[in-house]
């Protein structure tokens, strides 16, 4: 099996514009290597427990191509939460042992993703690439490091591309811009709407920044914040990745939609289904990844997004999707966090008075807002709050209604925010 990670081209070679020679493969040769790399991947997921059932009289070397692999069975988050509780930690889909894992970390739900510390892991050495970092570049990550591998993700990717990085974390703005301006820091990662919280309070200090790029993920970038990064002279772009899959999709100079990570294979399919849709048509986001230390199958990440028609006229030929376009769960991501129903419903069950509640995502201004309607006779929203940070592990707003109040709807997470790209 080839790797979905190969070396960046040199320095002055025909392709150095490009991460490497994946990027730009004919149709037929991206066929004939998935043809390949396919089987070799389902052979090992197999080798896998958490793969028993699902896999079960599966012949590898039929599954050579995306019609094949469409009939094998979809992957959710909630089986592989479940089975991490029968296999622990990682629930028995990994092909490598515990042990040889560098890292392990812990996402809300809880659930645990494995990492390694190997050139590219997760792959979005190829998103910073195309952003137009590399060697020179200094770069502030501001991703969490603390339990979840966000922060390690991009500090992986900024040593692929052969970037020095500042490993600031989260918070503490006034230290960021304090670091940023000492350390001269040319470029930032970390969630959307952070970036301007440190712009606004090194203007505040009278510090200029030297920040021309932005790599961002973990929320959704509003163009109205892509607008007024571009404005102050940064160049802010997106990805699409997850802490199971590693890069998913990237934005190229062409500004066309995404194009799809040479590392996995992108399936839109029909929501609560496996079956693709056509193309264009909008549906959930299922991922098989090429990784061989944890291959995950038709992973179904709740996502919606479509195919866009062609190719990137950045040079790319792979698939280009429309980009993040909702979810097709109630799961949804605020302030970068994902906030899931089975959160809101432990939320509910400390709190014997509480009849239902419901998670509002709204904006203010450039910022995530999260408002928690309460139906319950208290009067006192301050009796709620610690639990609300304890069980969806992020600081909101609570409303108290009186019960009967919240729609009978079924729904327990509601996402106001626009997402009309314009």
């Amino acid at each position: 099996m080839s790797t979905p990670n190969p070396v960046p081209t040199a320095c002055g070679d025909a392709m150095s514009s490009f991460f490497d020679a994946h990027e730009t493969r004919s149709a037929d040769a991206r066929a004939a290597d998935l043809a390949r790399d396919l089987p070799a991947q389902i052979a090992r997921a197999q080798q896998a427990p958490g793969y028993a059932a699902m896999l079960s009289g599966v012949d590898p070397a039929a599954i050579t191509d995306r019609t094949a692999l469409a009939a094998l069975p979809v992957l959710r988050k909630s089986a592989l939460t479940g089975a991490q509780g029968e296999h622990k930690p990682l629930g028995g889909f990994t092909a490598t042992p515990l042990r040889g894992f560098e890292h392990i970390f812990q996402s809300p739900g809880p659930i645990y993703e494995p990492g390694r510390t190997g050139h590219d892991w997760w792959r979005l050495g190829r998103f910073l690439h195309a952003l137009g970092i590399g060697a020179g570049d200094i770069v502030q990550n501001c991703f969490s490091y603390h339990f979840v591998p966000a922060g390690m993700m991009f500090e992986n990717a900024a040593r692929a591309v052969g970037a020095t990085v500042f490993p600031a974390g989260t918070g503490q703005t006034e230290l960021q811009v304090r670091a940023a301006a000492d350390i001269g820091v040319t470029a930032y990662a970390g969630t959307p709407d952070y970036l301007k919280i440190i712009l606004d309070k090194a203007e505040e200090m009278g510090e200029r920044l030297s920040i021309t790029r932005a790599a961002v993920g973990g929320g959704a970038l509003f163009p109205s914040l892509r607008q007024d990064y571009a404005d102050r002279g940064i160049t802010c772009r997106q990805c699409y990745a997850t802490a199971d899959l590693g890069n998913i999709a990237y934005e190229s100079d062409a500004m066309e939609g995404m194009v799809v990570d040479e590392g996995v294979i992108v399936e839109i399919v029909r929501p609560g289904t496996g079956d693709p849709v056509a193309e264009g048509e909008v549906g959930e986001v299922v991922v098989t990844t090429l990784n061989p230390d944890y291959p995950l199958i038709r992973f179904a990440t709740g996502d919606l997004s479509a195919v866009l028609p062609g190719e990137s006229p950045c040079g790319r030929t792979n698939m280009r999707i429309r980009g993040w376009m909702g979810r097709a769960d109630q799961t949804t991501k605020i302030k970068g966090m994902f906030v899931r129903p089975e959160q809101v419903a432990a939320f509910v069950s400390h709190h014997d008075e509480v009849h239902r509640a419901r998670v509002i995502a709204t904006r203010e201004g450039e910022m995530d807002v999260m408002t928690v309607q309460v139906e319950t006779r208290a009067t006192n929203p301050k009796l709620y709050e610690g639990t609300l940070l304890d069980t969806l592990k992020l600081r909101g707003k609570v409303e108290l209604v009186p019960p009967g109040t919240l729609p009978n709807d079924g729904k327990v997470i509601e996402d106001q925010r626009s997402y009309d790209q314009g």
